[in-house]
Formats: structure tokens, C-alpha cells, sequence
């Protein structure tokens, strides 16, 4: 008689030791992970709530960065103002040098510069205005949108003898002026016809301009007395080449045919560089809030999973009493949060990219350009590669944690966690998968320093907040036994095995920490603006005083009461044109001194040290020094540049090429206020060419609106500034980017919340355990309220402060070490964080315990 066969704990699919194949155990795992995923989405509602958070910030972030670079690279014309842009500073372009250009293609010129604008009637107030005077052939691409409806040849067409002028609408406000009114620019006298709605070729310089757009014809500012020797006048040139002209042959021709010429010449390659690098630096410091929100949100996918698996603990020892490896285990838990993944990662990119059309509309009037909102695949694939990498990373965890539970701890009654340590080789995956996040971070960054920097400071992060997490646990166990019952365990519930220290501590720090650091940023920018601005700092700072007008200036100053000395200094204009003797087209300047480069900067010469400066390098010349030119140099351009004493550096100047020895390096103090320029020359070559002299007067409160008066009546030419106005404007554009930086930071915070949320329900189970303890032991509700209550606000409060102490070292790295200025801890945002951080615990944690509360022992007891 044959026995019957023996039976085996297989399970079904596979085949036993007598079997000869195994069936493949993949599909086995996908099969368990279909029957598991049939109870829906119960439980993993954080887990995608985390993911699509931060995948949907990057995305949004990037696809809008990509909408205004389509919008450069469809408007590169206008933006540019025509293929081919040529550009002098103080002086205009040889009749030779114009022909030249004339006969390449159609051909216009302005003048852009900024003027004081004077209305006629008395009513009216001067204004510091960005004058642009134009011919009639402007623009050559484009067209220039007046609010009336008109064309521009016609308002500015000569009428009665009066030019015509348009305006931005804020100009009318400034200066109290109505169509049909009339203002002075210089000597010259326009009537104001039209308000400008749209300028073409604005782009960046809407943002630096410190003054409203006029805009009048070329010929008028041969009437005002602007056009004068060393006058800050940037002659602007514009080439609309014939069709099929490469612009890069007709720069090479330009540069081949007057090679000393002296002029910035650009092609339709470089139409907004200046709006390409601000727009790059400006993402990618956003971009990098949102890959911290979409970490802090990982934390969050950990925590779910977590909770998850602590769930089907049961599952898992059956699984394993039946015979499953490991390897089944792992992999049908792993194919079913992959799936969970996908899904939450294709939600926050569905999200990100719908994102640009519902802003659009609303910061359409802050963007220099016309984005160009449409669904681009690269940046939507970037952020989806973010989000599966991150979803990997903190799925890894729990799962290889899991599957090495033995099956006989699974089956006690006791409440089991899915934590532990990993052995070295379940590590080498994860450590795998942190070094490709890292790299991907890395490499589709446009600062790698800064990402890098950003990648160091993240695994700082998480290093740092569970050591700081152990040292509360540690200090709780040794902060011996407070007379009050319910602060005793409420400390004991702190460094308990189990406890949900180091979970609370990590979720919920990590999105204060990018709070803090953001709000530590921006505040300590707005305090280099306004609040560190000396009592003493000047009140006007006044541009193009010509050499032959500085003594009567000085002199009119000097017989206004409460007006103080003059403190003047020689200015003229210079672009770099080589470093250390290369010529800068063959270097590789580093992102952060790009601005030193593309375009003109200051440059004065002087035989004594200025104020506002430290040498910190070298000596300063002798003031009787008429040796080979020598030049001082900020010290941090000089360390972007690689240059050192010794070095030499080129700067073209009126045409010419100087070449001079850096003698000493400075650092300049730019909060003072004084008069201080990158490049300090020595005399003896400088002081030889046409210049005019840049000044800044202190004044008493009663009498700045004297200083303002005189100097606008009886020297028209010169350009006046206030202070208060510069520091208005910069706080303008400083507080757009603020907010931005607020809202993708309340995103963190909005992150941490949720996974402070996912951390409280993962300790769900543990704490209805307790709670019912001790309601068996004789404690009330309102006992077991207190002793939570207690360990929720210590929790709250030592996570305030480690958010705080992360958060202020990276604020401090940024402001001090990246951005070279100096440091301000600011109060309030300490206690803003410490209060929010307690409440958001207590109001979480206490949640959490009320349900705990409502839970019959008997129903929990009777399993035990």
C-alpha cells in the first residue's frame, strides 16, 4: 500500500526539495501583493499625501523655471533688441564704427541712462527717472505698447516745438503729473502724451532700475546737456540682420574689423544672460526648499510604511510559518509600496505641472519676460526621478527591517516595532541609494557647489536630529524622579524602549529647520537693507557731477544748514576683459563672480585707502605713488578669480585696455554706506582721462528736501538718489523672493506635519497599550491626559530647539560663508518656531491620545 504523500509548509506556486523546478517568485509576490492591496488605500493616505507634496513643489518649481526659459528663447530678439547688440558706456560709437554697422543690416541707437525728470508745473515732484532716448526705427522686433492705444513715432513726434514723451504709469504718480504735462529732462522740455504699457526689451533692467521708465526721442537729448565728456551714458547700438545672416559671423566681423573698439557686443546666444542667471540662482535656491520638503516628506513615507508593516505583522509571521523566505517577503511588500509609489509620485507630477498654469496669471506682471506655460517633459521627469529615488530610499528601511523579524516574536501578544539595527549588507543598498540621490542632486543642479553644500547639509540633518533625539532620551533617564507623578512618566516615556522620540524629533524637525533657515536668510538680507543702514549713513547720493561743476556743487552743499561735508569721489566705468592675463572668453568663471564679468562695474583711483574698507592682503601705495599702475581688489572677487597678490588684471576703460598689478586685497564693508568700488587704480593714468565724480552728502532730517531742491534747479545734469528710495527698491524685489522662498518653506513645514501626523499613528498601537495599563493600574483620564500632555510638550520643545540650532548654522553658512556678509540671529523667529513647534506636538500628540483613551480594556486585554 502507498503511503499518502507527506505534506510540506510550501507555499502555493512553489514546488518542494523533491520537486524539480521552482516556479519563478516574482509573480508569486505580485499575486500576494494584489490580494493585500484589495482593502484600497486605507493607511497609505499620508504615505501618498508626503510624496506628492514635494514631488508636485519640484515640479512646479522646475516647470516654470523651464516656462520663462522657453520665454528667453522664443523672445530672444526682443528681449535683445534686435541679432546683433552692441553696447558703449560714456562714449558713443566712431561715424566710421556706425557705418560700419549700417551696412550690415538695419541699423537703430539709444541712450539709456538714469535722470532727474522735472515737471514744469509747480505741483510737481522731481523724480529720479531710467531715461531712455530713442530713434524713430525703434524697436527693431517687438512692439512697444502704449496705454492710449497709439503708436510711438506719434507720441514722440516734435509738436509746437515741444517733444513728445511716454511714461510708466508710476512716474505720473511720483511726480504728480497728468497726460498733456510737461517736465524737464536736463535743459531739455517734453510733453508727457502716452503711458507705456510694454517695453520689449525691458527684461532685468525693469528690476535694477531705481526709477521709473521715460522714454523721449534721440534728438531731444541733443537739447537737454546730458551728452556730455565722462557723462554716465550707455550708448546702446542694434543690428536687424537680413534673413539667413548668422549673428555669429557679424559679431566675429565687428570684433575683426575694430578689434580695440572697447564695446560689449552680444548675439542672440546671450538675450538675457543677466535674466538666465538671476533665474537660475533663484530656482535652484527654491528648487532646493522643495527637495527639503520632499525629504521631510520621505521621513513621512518612512513612518506610513512603518505603521503599515507593524500592521501585518501577523501576515508576515504566517508567511514565514508556511515556509517564505526573506526574499518573498520582501519582495511582495516591496511591489506593492512601489506600486503606492508610482502612484504618489504620478500625482505630485500631475500637480507640479498644472501648477504653472493657475500662477501664471498671477505673477505674469513680476516676470521681466512672457513665459512660455506649457507641459515640458524634462523638468516633470527630474522631479518624478527625485520622488522615486527619495520613495525608495525610505521604503528600503522599514522593509529590510521587517523581513528579519523572526517568526516567533511575530506571534507573542506583545506589541512589536518594525525598528532595530540593519547588518552591513541590507546597509549597502541603502547607502547605494543615498550616494544616487546625492549625485542626482549634484548633477542637474546649475551650482553644483551649492548643491553640494545642500547634500552635506541634508545628511547633516539626519545625522544630527536622531543623536540629538538619543541626548533628550539620555537626559531624560538621568533626570532622576520629579515629585510630580505625571512628569516622572512623562519622562519615562521619553527614553523608554519604543519610545517616539527619535521619530518626532526627526519629522518634525527637519521641516522647522528649513522654516528657520529660510526665515533666518531672508530676514538677515532685509536687515543688510534697512535695519544695519548707519544713523549716520548719507541721505543722497549723487551721479554725473562733471569736473567743471564740483567746486560750485560743493559750494551750494555748504550754504544749506544741516547739510554736511561733501564726500566725493572720481568715477568712471570699466568691463573686465582679462584675468591673470587670459582673456575672460577662455576662463571658467565660477557662477557666483559671473556678475563681475558681464557687464560694466566702478572705477575710481585714489592715493589714500577709501573708508568703509579693510586691506587684508598687501600694502597700500604711497600717496605720492606715480609708479606702473598697480590696483586694490575685493578680496572675495579676487578668491572667485583665483588671484592673488602679484596677479594681474585688465579692465577696458574709455576703450582702453589697462592693465594693472593687484598691490593689496580689501575687504569692503558695503553696510557703511560710503562711496567704495571693486577696483581702486592707482594714480598717475586715471586722473588723465574724462570723468565725472560720484558724492554722497549726510543731512539733517529738516534739511534733505533743500538739498533735493537746489541741486535739481541748478544742475539739471546731475542724477540725485535717495537712500530711503534705493533701500525701498531692493526691499521690493527682496520681499517677491522672500515670499516665494515663504511658500515653498510652509510647504516643509506643511510636510512635517504630515509626518508628524503619520509618527503619532504609528505609535497608535503602543500608546492605547499604555493607556489602558494604566487605566487598569486606577489612573483617570485626565491623569493619563497630564502625563502625555507632559511628554508631548517636551517632545515639542526640545525639537523647537534643535530645529532651531540646525536651522541657524545653515542660515549662518549661507549669509556668512556663501554670500560673504554678516551675521544677525534674529529673536523672534527663535520664538516663533519654539511656540509653533510645542503646539503642533501637543495639538497632534493629544489627538492621537484621545483615541487612546476611549479604548475598553477588556477588548485589548482579553488578546494579551
Amino acid at each position: 500500500m502507498t503511503p499518502p504523500p507527506r505534506k510540506t509548509g510550501h507555499l502555493p506556486g512553489e514546488a518542494g526539495e523533491e520537486g524539480k523546478t521552482r516556479s519563478p517568485r516574482l509573480p508569486l509576490a505580485i499575486r500576494l501583493a494584489a490580494r493585500e492591496m484589495r482593502g484600497g488605500l486605507a493607511g497609505f493616505r499620508l504615505f501618498l499625501a508626503c510624496l506628492a507634496l514635494g514631488v508636485a513643489a519640484i515640479a512646479g518649481i522646475l516647470s516654470f523655471s523651464r516656462a520663462v526659459e522657453e520665454g528667453l528663447r522664443a523672445d530672444a530678439r526682443e528681449i535683445l533688441g534686435g541679432d546683433v547688440a552692441v553696447s558703449l558706456l560714456y562714449r558713443e560709437a566712431t561715424p566710421e564704427q556706425i557705418e560700419f554697422m549700417k551696412s550690415r543690416g538695419q541699423f537703430v541707437r539709444w541712450i539709456d541712462s538714469r535722470a532727474m525728470a522735472r515737471p514744469v508745473k509747480p505741483e510737481g515732484r522731481p523724480t529720479l527717472v531710467q531715461m531712455k532716448a530713442v530713434e524713430a526705427a525703434y524697436p527693431l522686433y517687438g512692439v512697444i505698447e502704449l496705454k492710449g492705444g497709439g503708436t510711438l513715432g506719434a507720441a514722440l513726434a516734435e509738436r509746437d516745438g515741444v517733444w513728445g514723451a511716454v511714461v510708466e504709469e508710476s512716474a505720473l504718480r511720483r511726480m504728480n503729473l497728468a497726460l498733456g504735462d510737461r517736465l524737464r529732462v536736463g535743459d531739455a522740455t517734453v510733453e508727457v502724451r502716452d503711458v507705456l504699457a510694454r517695453e520689449p526689451d525691458r527684461g532685468l533692467n525693469a528690476f535694477a532700475s531705481l526709477g521709473p521708465r521715460l522714454m523721449i526721442p534721440f534728438a531731444a537729448v541733443a537739447e537737454s546737456g546730458l551728452v556730455q565728456p565722462g557723462s554716465l551714458l550707455n550708448w546702446e547700438y542694434r543690428l536687424r540682420l537680413p534673413q539667413g545672416t548668422s549673428d555669429k559671423a557679424t559679431i566675429a566681423a565687428l570684433k575683426s574689423r575694430f578689434p580695440d573698439a572697447g564695446w560689449r557686443v552680444r548675439g542672440l546666444a546671450e538675450a538675457g544672460g543677466g535674466i538666465r542667471f538671476w533665474l537660475d540662482r533663484l530656482t535652484q535656491f527654491i528648487g532646493l526648499i522643495g527637495l527639503s520638503s520632499l525629504l521631510v516628506g520621505g521621513v513621512g513615507v518612512g513612518n506610513a510604511i512603518a505603521s503599515f508593516l507593524t500592521g501585518r505583522l501577523r501576515t508576515i509571521a504566517i508567511l514565514k510559518c508556511l515556509g517564505a523566505p526573506e526574499r518573498l517577503v520582501f519582495s511582495t511588500y516591496f511591489v506593492q509600496l512601489a506600486a503606492l509609489a508610482l502612484l504618489g509620485v504620478l500625482l505630485g507630477v500631475v500637480i507640479g505641472g498644472a501648477l504653472p498654469f493657475l500662477a501664471q496669471s498671477l505673477i505674469a506682471d513680476v516676470l521681466p519676460v512672457r513665459a512660455r506655460v506649457a507641459l515640458y517633459a524634462a523638468p516633470l521627469a527630474v522631479a518624478g526621478a527625485f520622488g522615486l529615488l527619495v520613495a525608495l530610499l525610505f521604503t528600503l528601511v522599514p522593509l529590510l527591517r521587517a523581513r528579519r523579524i523572526p517568526a516567533a516574536t511575530l506571534m507573542r501578544g506583545a506589541v512589536v516595532g518594525v525598528a532595530g539595527r540593519l547588518p552591513w549588507r541590507d546597509a549597502l543598498p541603502i547607502l547605494a541609494v543615498v550616494l544616487a540621490l546625492a549625485a542626482f542632486t549634484i548633477f542637474t543642479a546649475d551650482s553644483r557647489r551649492i548643491a553640494g553644500w545642500f547634500v552635506l547639509g541634508a545628511v547633516g540633518a539626519f545625522i544630527a536630529f536622531p543623536l540629538l533625539a538619543r541626548l533628550l532620551m539620555l537626559v531624560a533617564a538621568r533626570a532622576g524622579k520629579p515629585r510630580l507623578a505625571g512628569l516622572r512618566l512623562a519622562l519615562a516615556n521619553l527614553h523608554r524602549p519604543g519610545a517616539p522620540t527619535p521619530i518626532v524629533m526627526l519629522s518634525l524637525g527637519l521641516g522647522l529647520t528649513v522654516l528657520v533657515a529660510t526665515a533666518l536668510i531672508e530676514g538677515n538680507l532685509r536687515e543688510q537693507l534697512t535695519r544695519r543702514i548707519p544713523s549716520d549713513a548719507p541721505a543722497f547720493f549723487f551721479v554725473d557731477i562733471q569736473s567743471s561743476q564740483i567746486a560750485e556743487f560743493e559750494k551750494t552743499l555748504a550754504a544749506i544748514p544741516g547739510a554736511g561735508p561733501l564726500d566725493k569721489v572720481p568715477s568712471l566705468r570699466g568691463r573686465i576683459v582679462k584675468i591673470g592675463g587670459k582673456p575672460v572668453s577662455e576662463i571658467a568663471v565660477p557662477s557666483e563672480a559671473r556678475w563681475a564679468v558681464e557687464g560694466d562695474r566702478g572705477v575710481t583711483y585714489s592715493a589714500t585707502p577709501p573708508e568703509g574698507s579693510r586691506i587684508v592682503a598687501g600694502q597700500w601705495w604711497p600717496p605720492d605713488y606715480r609708479g606702473p599702475q598697480l590696483i586694490s581688489f575685493d578680496e572675495g572677487l579676487a578668491r572667485a578669480f583665483g588671484l592673488g597678490l602679484g596677479d594681474t588684471i585688465t579692465v577696458n576703460v574709455l576703450g582702453r585696455d589697462i592693465e594693472a598689478t593687484i598691490a593689496s586685497l580689501r575687504r569692503i564693508e558695503w553696510t557703511t554706506l560710503a562711496i567704495n568700488f571693486v577696483f581702486v587704480y592707482s594714480p598717475g593714468l586715471l586722473d588723465k582721462a574724462p570723468h565725472t565724480f560720484l558724492a554722497t552728502v549726510k543731512a539733517k532730517p529738516g534739511a534733505e528736501d533743500a538739498i533735493f531742491a537746489a541741486v535739481t534747479d541748478q544742475f539739471p545734469n546731475v542724477t540725485v538718489v535717495r537712500i530711503r528710495d534705493a533701500i525701498e527698491t531692493a526691499a521690493g524685489v527682496l520681499g517677491n523672493i522672500g515670499l516665494a522662498s515663504r511658500v515653498i518653506g510652509f510647504l516643509s513645514i506643511l510636510a512635517g506635519v504630515l509626518v508628524l501626523a503619520g509618527a503619532m499613528l504609528a505609535t497608535q498601537q503602543r500608546r492605547v497599550h499604555e493607556a489602558v495599563v494604566m487605566k487598569v493600574l486606577g489612573a483617570t483620564r485626565a491623569r493619563i491626559a497630564g502625563i502625555f500632555a507632559w511628554e508631548f510638550a517636551a517632545l515639542g520643545i526640545a525639537t523647537a530647539l534643535a530645529a532651531l540650532g540646525v536651522g541657524t548654522v545653515a542660515a549662518y553658512f549661507v549669509i556668512n560663508r556663501l554670500m560673504g556678509l554678516d551675521w544677525t540671529f534674529l529673536p523672534a523667529v527663535a520664538v516663533a518656531v519654539a511656540v509653533g513647534a510645542t503646539a503642533l506636538t501637543l495639538a497632534f500628540g493629544l489627538a492621537g491620545t484621545l483615541g487612546a483613551l476611549r479604548q475598553r480594556p477588556l477588548a485589548l486585554l482579553r488578546n494579551e
